[in-house]
C-alpha cells in the first residue's frame, strides 16, 4: 500500500474525529470531517477500498461500497471502487454503512466483535435471533440525494446516522494504537465472506486494527468458520461462502498490538 503517512493520519483524525474533547470526556461526538477535509478523506477511502478490492478475497471479484462511521454513529466517510454509482450492485451501499453501524454498535473498547461473528447466534434458534431486527435502518438517510452523488463526497448519507444492524461478514471495529476505539468500517458489494476479507484488507492498510480482544481462537474478530473451534469461538461462527474466501482469510495479516 502507498499511502503516505500524512494521509493515514488524516483518515485518522479526519474521518473518525476523535478531538480531543472527546478523548477527554471518554464519549463519544456528533462530528464529522469540516467541508474542507471531505474531498481529501474520499480519495483516500476510495483508494483503501480499490487497492483491497483488486486483490484476490476469493469471491465474485465485484466492485464495493465501502462507509466508515464514527463512535457516535455518523457516516463519515462513503467510497465506491467503481467508476460510477451503477457500478456495484445498488442495495450494498447502505450495507456496507448498516455493517459499519453494527461493528461500532456492537464493539467496545476492551473487546470486538465483528459482523461476521454475529452470523451464527442470531439464526433462528440463537441466543441472539431477531438482534438483526432492532435498530432499524433510517429510510430517510439511506436513500436520500442524487444517486449520481453516491460514493462521493457529496453523498447525501455523510454526517447522518444511518442505524441498522447486518450479521454478515464485512463490517469491522476501528481501533487506534492507544487503544482507542474510533468507529468502524463496512463494506460490501461481494460475497459476505469476500467483504469480510476486504474489510480486514481496508483496516490493516489503515493501521486501525489495534484490536484488543474477540471471540476467535487468535483473540481478535477475525471471521470463524463453521467448524473452527478455539477458546470463545463457539456461537460466533459464520457460514462458509463456497468458494476461497476461507483460505484467503487464513492467510491476510494479524492485527496489531495495542501500545500501552
Amino acid at each position: 500500500m502507498n499511502t503516505s503517512m500524512s494521509s493515514k493520519k488524516l483518515f485518522l483524525c479526519g474521518v473518525l474525529l476523535l478531538n480531543a474533547t472527546a478523548v477527554a470526556a471518554q464519549e463519544p461526538v456528533d462530528i464529522c470531517p469540516d467541508a474542507a477535509s471531505k474531498a481529501s478523506i474520499n480519495v483516500l477511502l476510495t483508494s483503501l477500498l480499490k487497492s483491497a478490492q483488486a486483490q484476490d478475497n476469493g469471491g465474485f471479484g465485484f466492485h464495493m461500497w465501502a462507509s466508515v462511521v464514527n463512535r457516535a454513529g455518523q457516516v463519515c466517510a462513503i467510497a465506491r471502487s467503481g467508476d460510477n454509482s451503477d457500478s456495484q450492485w445498488p442495495g450494498s451501499r447502505v450495507i456496507a454503512a448498516q455493517k459499519a453501524n453494527t461493528a461500532n454498535a456492537f464493539s467496545l473498547p476492551g473487546f470486538a466483535l465483528s459482523t461476521a461473528n454475529l452470523h451464527d447466534a442470531t439464526q433462528n434458534g440463537g441466543s441472539l435471533f431477531g438482534l438483526q431486527f432492532s435498530n432499524p435502518v433510517d429510510t430517510s438517510v439511506a436513500y436520500a440525494g442524487n444517486a449520481s452523488d453516491y460514493g462521493t463526497v457529496n453523498d447525501a448519507m455523510l454526517g447522518k446516522k444511518i442505524g441498522g444492524i447486518n450479521v454478515f461478514g464485512g463490517g469491522l471495529a476501528l481501533y487506534a494504537s492507544n487503544g482507542d476505539l474510533l468507529g468502524a468500517v463496512g463494506v460490501s458489494g461481494d460475497s459476505s465472506c469476500a467483504d469480510h476479507n476486504i474489510a480486514w484488507r481496508i483496516r490493516s492498510a489503515a493501521q486501525l486494527d489495534f484490536v484488543p480482544a474477540g471471540p476467535s481462537p487468535t483473540g481478535n474478530d477475525q471471521i470463524i468458520y463453521t467448524g473452527e473451534t478455539g477458546k470463545g469461538s463457539k456461537g460466533f461462527e459464520h457460514t462458509d461462502c463456497g468458494h476461497t474466501e476461507k483460505t484467503v482469510a487464513s492467510s491476510l495479516a494479524p492485527t496489531r498490538k495495542q501500545i500501552k
